[in-house]
C-alpha cells in the first residue's frame, strides 16, 4: 500500500471518467463501499476518501480515546467542562462523518450496515451519559462514566478501520471452535482440581506463607489455572513435593496435558480457523477488485472491430486522475505494458490489470555521471581511480567491513578504561569514515544518498554522530574534570548500533528483516485491536479497583504504607513484592498493569492486589487473560506464521514479470543488486504533473532506467491476495457485489454469473 496521493481537480473531467477512476481507486486500495453513481455523490465520494478527511477522522478518534487520561481518575486532571466540550466536538465530527457517508451510499445499504447503527448508538449513549453526569455534578453526586467503554466502537466501526474490523471478524469466526477446546480444557482443569483436593486436602499441608494448602476447591481451580501459564511454577508444587516426591508426577501430568497439549491445541485451532477465514476475506477482496475493474472498463469501453477496448487517450486521463503523482515516463511505461503492440487502445484483459500495475512500486532512475568525472575527468578516469572504484564495488570490500564490524563488537565489549582499547575506537572510526568517503567517491553521491538507500543513510548518520560524540567526550575529559555520563551513554549506544548493519549482509537475515518490515502494517492493525481491548478493560478496571491500592514513596510514614494503603494486603505477595504502583488509579497505570498481565509472568501476584475487595474480582483478570493471551496473542502468532510461509514461498507475480520484461525490452532496466552503479540517481521527485499535451509526450528513454521496488515493501495481505487473484479468469466478469459480500469459506464461487452494479 502506498501513502495518500494528491487529489486531482475534478471539474475538467467527464462524469464517466470520474466514476471509472473511483472504481479503479477502490480496486487499488481494496475499498468496498457501494457508493451512488450520481455526479454529486461521486464528487462527495472523492471528498470522503481524501487523505485529509481520513486523517482528521483518526485524529478525533484518538483524541476521544485519550480523554480518559484527563478525566477522573486522571493522570493529568482537566476541568469537567473542558473534557466535556472536547468530547462533544468529537461526537459532532463523528456524526458529520456519518452523514457524509450516508450521502454517498444508497439508503437501504446505509441502514442495513451494522457499523453505522453502532456508531449512531455510541453517539447517543455518549451524549446521554455526558448529560446525566453533568446534571449530577451540579448536585455534587459522583457518577460512573459508563459510556467511556463504548468509545473504542468509533475506532472499530468507521469505514477507514476495515483492517481492525477484519481482525475482529477473525476472532468472531474463530470463537465457536475455540469454545469447544476451551470447554474440554475446563473439564480437564476441574478434574485435576478435584483430584488435587482428594490427594492433598486431608494432608494438613501448608504453603510457604503458612496458609492451608489445597483445602478450598475454587482456590485449587485458580491455582492450577495459573500453573497452566507457568507463572506460579514450581511454587505451587513444592508443599506436595516436599511431603512426597511421588506427588511430582501429578503436577508433571497436569503440565503435559494442560500447558503443552491444550495450549498448543488452542494455537492450532486458532491458526487453522484464522487462516481459513483470512483466505475467505482475501478472496472477497480479490473478487471485489476484479468486479470494480470490470465496472470501470464498461464505463470507458468503445467498440473496436469484434471487441470492446479503452482508447489510449482515455486510459492516460484515467491514470492521471487515479495516480496524479505518477511521472510521465512512468505512465508511458505502464501504457507500453498495457498496449504491448502499440495499437492505440487497451483491451479488457490488460485494463483489468491496471490496479495491480499501479500498486507495484516502480522506481524511476535517471542516469547521471559522477561530479568528479566532470570536474576532474583525467584524474577520475585514470587507471588508479578505476582500480580503486572496482575494488570498492567488489563483494570482498563488503566482506572486509563485515569482519571489521565483528572485531569492533569484541572491542566494544572490552574494558573502555584500557588505553589501547580507547585508541582502537579512533582506528575503527577512521576505517568507517574511509569506507563512506570511498563509496561516495565510487558511486554518484545523489544516488548513494537516494530516498531508498536506507543503509547508506543509517551508516553515515551513525558514524558521524559517534565521531561528534567521541570528540566532544574526549575534549571534555582533557580540558576539564567534568565527565558527562550522558555523552558516554550516547557514544556507547551509537557504537552498538553500528552492529545492526551486518544484518543486511546475510541473506537469511534479510529474509527475516523483509518479513518483519512486511508485517508492520498488520502489526499496526493488531496494535489497534490491542488498544481496543486495553481501553475496555482499563475503564472497567478503574471502576472496579480505583483507590483500593495506593503507592507511597520508600521513606513514607503513612499508615499502611507497607501494605499499599490497604490492610487486607498485609503480608501478601503483592505487598512484599513492592507492587504498589501496579494499580488501577488512572488510565496510564491501568495500561501498564494490563501490559504486565499480557506478559503473564507473576500475573497471579498482580491479581492478588486487584482482588483484595472480593474473590469474584479474579474473574476480571481471568477474562482478560482468555481474551488477550489465549485468543488475540494466538491470532497474532498465527499471522506471523502465515507471513513467514508467504515470504519464504515468494515468487514474482505475472504483472511484475510483465513490467520487468517490458523494462528490459525498452533497454531501460536495472536489477536490484546492480543499483550501486555510479551513474544511477533516484529521480522520483522530478515527476511531471501536467495533463495537457500528454497525448504527444513520449518517454525520453535516454538517461532513464526503471526497477521494481524491493520485496521488502510488499505487504503480506497483497501477497495473499495475489494468490487468489490467480484463480480468477481475467475475461470472466465474476459474481456481483452482493454475492461477493455473502461469500463464506465453504462457498464455491460460480464463474458464470453476470454483472450487477451495486449502484
Amino acid at each position: 500500500a502506498h501513502g495518500p496521493r494528491p487529489q486531482p481537480a475534478l471539474l475538467p473531467f467527464p462524469q464517466d471518467l470520474l466514476l471509472a477512476a473511483a472504481f479503479v481507486s477502490d480496486a487499488q486500495y481494496n475499498r468496498n463501499i457501494p457508493f451512488k453513481t450520481s455526479p454529486e455523490a461521486v464528487r462527495l465520494y472523492y471528498l470522503y476518501n481524501h487523505w485529509i478527511m481520513r486523517t482528521a477522522t483518526y485524529f478525533f478518534i484518538f483524541l476521544n480515546l485519550s480523554l480518559a487520561v484527563f478525566e477522573e481518575p486522571a493522570v493529568y486532571p482537566l476541568p469537567f467542562l473542558v473534557t466535556s466540550l472536547v468530547e462533544v466536538l468529537c461526537l459532532l465530527v463523528f456524526f458529520g462523518r456519518l452523514v457524509h457517508f450516508a450521502k454517498v451510499t444508497l439508503r437501504n445499504v446505509f441502514w442495513k450496515d451494522t457499523k453505522n447503527i453502532c456508531i449512531m448508538v455510541a453517539i447517543l449513549l455518549s451524549l446521554t451519559d455526558l448529560t446525566i453526569c453533568g446534571v449530577l455534578r451540579i448536585y455534587n453526586v459522583r457518577s460512573i462514566r459508563w459510556s467511556r467503554i463504548v468509545r473504542p466502537i468509533f475506532l472499530i466501526n468507521f469505514a477507514e478501520s476495515r483492517q481492525i474490523r477484519r481482525a475482529f471478524r477473525s476472532i468472531r469466526n474463530t470463537l465457536p471452535e475455540i469454545t469447544y477446546v476451551f470447554l474440554l480444557f475446563m473439564f480437564s482443569l476441574l478434574m485435576f482440581s478435584l483430584m488435587a483436593l482428594k490427594l492433598f486436602g486431608e494432608r494438613n499441608l501448608q504453603t510457604a506463607e503458612g496458609m492451608p494448602y489445597f483445602k478450598n476447591y475454587l482456590e485449587i481451580v485458580f491455582d492450577l489455572y495459573v500453573l497452566v501459564t507457568a507463572a506460579n511454577s514450581p511454587d505451587v508444587m513444592m508443599p506436595a513435593f516436599d511431603f512426597s516426591s511421588w506427588y511430582a508426577l501429578f503436577f508433571i501430568a497436569f503440565v503435559i496435558v494442560n500447558t503443552y497439549i491444550f495450549m498448543s491445541l488452542f494455537l492450532a485451532v486458532v491458526y487453522n480457523n484464522y487462516k481459513k477465514h483470512l483466505k475467505n476475506e482475501i478472496r472477497k477482496l480479490a473478487y471485489m477488485k476484479h468486479r470494480k475493474m470490470i465496472e470501470a472498463f464498461n464505463l470507458l469501453k468503445e467498440e473496436e472491430g469484434a471487441q470492446f477496448v479503452v482508447r489510449e487517450a482515455r486510459w492516460k486521463q484515467l491514470v492521471k486522475l487515479v495516480a496524479p503523482d505518477t511521472s510521465n515516463s512512468h505512465r508511458e511505461l505502464l501504457l507500453r505494458i498495457s498496449d504491448d503492440e502499440q495499437k492505440g487502445f487497451i483491451d479488457k484483459k490488460s485494463f483489468v490489470q491496471l490496479a495491480d500495475l499501479l500498486n507495484i512500486q516502480v522506481i524511476t532512475l535517471k542516469i547521471r555521471s559522477h561530479p568528479l568525472g566532470q570536474w576532474m575527468p583525467r584524474v577520475y578516469k585514470s587507471a588508479a581511480s578505476r582500480f580503486l572504484r572496482s575494488m570498492v564495488r567488489h563483494r570482498g570490500f563488503v566482506w572486509t567491513y563485515d569482519i571489521i564490524i565483528l572485531i569492533n563488537a569484541i572491542f566494544i565489549a572490552l574494558d573502555e578504561e584500557t588505553p589501547y582499547i580507547s585508541y582502537a575506537e579512533w582506528v575503527f572510526l577512521a576505517l568507517y569514515i574511509a569506507e563512506i568517503l570511498l563509496k561516495v567517491y565510487t558511486y554518484e553521491p545523489r544516488a548513494f544518498f537516494g530516498k531508498n538507500q536506507f543503509w547508506n543513510w543509517f551508516d553515515t548518520l551513525i558514524i558521524f554522530a559517534a565521531l561528534t560524540a567521541t570528540i566532544l567526550n574526549t575534549t571534555l575529559k582533557s580540558t576539564t574534570k567534568y565527565n558527562s555520563q550522558q555523552i558516554l551513554d550516547i557514544v556507547f549506544i551509537l557504537r552498538v548500533l553500528r552492529l545492526i548493519r551486518i544484518v543486511d549482509s546475510v541473506q537469511r537475515f534479510r529474509v527475516i528483516m523483509n518479513t518483519l518490515i512486511n508485517i508492520v502494517p498488520t502489526m499496526l492493525t493488531f496494535g489497534g485491536l490491542t488498544l481496543v481491548v486495553y481501553c475496555i478493560f482499563a475503564i472497567i478496571g478503574m471502576e472496579l479497583f480505583y483507590g483500593k491500592i495506593q503507592f507511597f514513596p520508600a521513606n513514607s510514614n503513612a499508615p499502611h504504607a507497607l501494605e499499599c494503603g490497604n490492610p487486607a494486603l498485609k503480608d501478601s505477595l503483592f505487598a512484599r513484592g513492592k507492587y504498589c504502583k501496579n494499580n488501577f488509579n488512572n488510565f496510564a497505570s491501568s495500561f501498564i498493569v494490563l501490559m504486565e498481565l499480557t506478559v503473564v509472568n507473576q500475573w497471579h501476584d498482580i491479581l492478588c492486589g486487584g482482588s483484595v475487595t472480593v474473590q469474584a474480582a479474579k474473574l476480571y483478570f481471568i477474562a482478560f487473560h482468555i481474551v488477550m493471551v489465549i485468543i488475540i496473542v494466538n491470532i497474532f502468532v498465527s499471522f506471523i506464521l502465515e507471513a513467514f510461509f508467504v515470504e519464504y514461498s515468494l515468487e514474482k507475480s505475472e504483472v511484475e514479470t510483465a513490467i520487468e520484461q517490458k523494462i528490459q525490452e525498452l533497454g531501460m532496466g536495472v536489477q536490484e543488486d546492480e543499483l550501486q552503479d555510479e551513474q544511477l540517481l533516484d529521480n522520483m521527485e522530478s515527476a511531471e504533473h501536467d495533463l495537457e499535451g500528454e497525448g504527444e509526450t513520449k518517454p525520453q528513454s535516454k538517461g532513464l532506467v526503471f526497477k521494481i521496488a524491493s520485496k521488502r515493501y510488499r505487504t503480506v495481505d497483497a501477497l495473499l491476495q495475489r494468490m487468489f487473484e490467480a484463480e480468477i479468469p481475467l475475461e470472466d466478469e465474476g459474481p456481483s457485489f452482493e454475492e461477493i459480500l455473502n461469500l463464506s469459506p465453504a462457498t464455491a464461487v460460480p464463474s458464470n454469473l453476470t454483472s450487477e452494479s451495486a449502484a
